[in-house]
């Protein structure tokens, strides 16, 4: 009977073992498969403060709670399901879906940088509309549902030769990891110039410190974009030279890799910081490229469009109907009349 009992712990303690091991490399494979993500993840918790920008204080973190319930039911209901199946079924689209993805990444990169040159803001945050909340959320979490794709699809490509049920448990975990990190930070950035002024209405050093937070906050968030930027445009330009050397074309691959070696090799100790440096500038600099060439094409032709109805829109009277334009007899009346007369 004793013996019997000491067996059976023994096979719950080598079952115990197995599990926390399984655990640990689900784990390691999670954070493995998060930090390729990282530039999605940047820009995510970049945008998402400017959703609660116009709203009362105390209204903030009730709204980002709602927008992060929604971001899970993104990533649990519409995301995981649909990249498990095509990694089970189709694996052969994940190549260009996650290229796609990269292409938007770029895009967004490069918006944000023309944006800067030229003063324009491409996320629409000067716009200080009065939004309901429902409104609000909505908006959100739509937006949110692009940036949670990309992060699921990049973060399986790096798990893409586990088991399908390994599979499900990295990405659930980096579900959960990456919408707590996104939305905690969001939180700690909304609340950060609240804390400051509470801590500013004290004396001595804590009052300085909560000044400090409050004057901190336009340069955390001006910090913040500028790494979601490069950050987007590295992963975007890298995700691209990875997915078209994997469709067999391999000259841009081949001559970034050439590059890197080569600044490897010259550079001894430092070798290997100096090869990735130059395999992410590189990355970045096709990011920028290919980024500049989608908002070309999405001004010429989307904006344009959108920019026409809005002048049509514009020009509309209140009754609906559209001003005719004016008659030759108007426009002749209209003219100037200090021409000289003839004869």
């Amino acid at each position: 009977m004793a013996g019997g009992l000491v067996a059976l712990l023994d096979d719950v303690a080598v079952l115990a073992r197995a599990a926390a091991a399984s655990i640990d490399d689900i784990g390691a494979a999670a954070a493995k498969a998060g930090a390729k993500a990282a530039g999605v993840v940047v820009d995510d918790a970049a945008v998402t403060p400017q959703y609660v920008r116009s709203l009362a204080a105390e209204r903030e973190l009730p709204i980002i709670k709602r927008i992060a319930v929604g971001s899970l039911r993104n990533k649990f209901l519409i995301i995981l399901p649909a990249v498990l199946l095509l990694s089970q079924f189709v694996p052969w689209l994940l190549t260009p879906i996650l290229m796609l993805g990269g292409a938007y990444l770029c895009y967004e990169g490069a918006e944000k940088v023309w944006a800067k040159v030229a003063h324009h803001d491409a996320h629409g945050a000067g716009e200080e509309k009065v939004q309901d909340e429902t409104t609000l959320v909505s908006g959100a979490v739509r937006t949110d549902l692009i940036l949670s794709a990309e992060i699921m699809v990049i973060s399986l490509n790096e798990v893409i030769d586990e088991a399908f049920w390994s599979r499900l448990a990295i990405l659930a975990v980096v579900a959960v990891v990456i919408t707590v990190l996104v939305y905690g930070v969001v939180a700690l950035i909304v609340k950060m110039d609240d804390a400051g002024l509470r801590l500013s209405q004290r004396s001595g050093a804590v009052a300085t410190f909560g000044r400090g937070l409050v004057k901190a906050m336009p340069a955390v968030l001006t910090v913040l974009t500028v790494v979601g930027t490069a950050a987007m445009l590295w992963v975007g330009g890298h995700i691209l030279l990875l997915g078209t050397n994997e469709l067999n074309l391999h000259f841009l691959y081949e001559a970034v890799h050439h590059v890197e070696v080569a600044a490897h090799d010259a550079t001894g100790v430092l070798g290997g910081l100096v090869g990735w440096l130059v395999n992410t500038v590189a990355s970045a600099i096709l990011g920028l490229i290919v980024g500049a060439l989608v908002v070309l094409v999405m001004t010429l032709t989307l904006h344009r469009r959108k920019s026409k109805a809005a002048t049509a829109a514009a020009t509309t009277r209140a009754d609906g109907t559209i001003p005719a334009p004016p008659s030759r007899a108007a426009r002749r009346l209209d003219a100037p009349t200090d021409r000289a007369p003839r004869g």
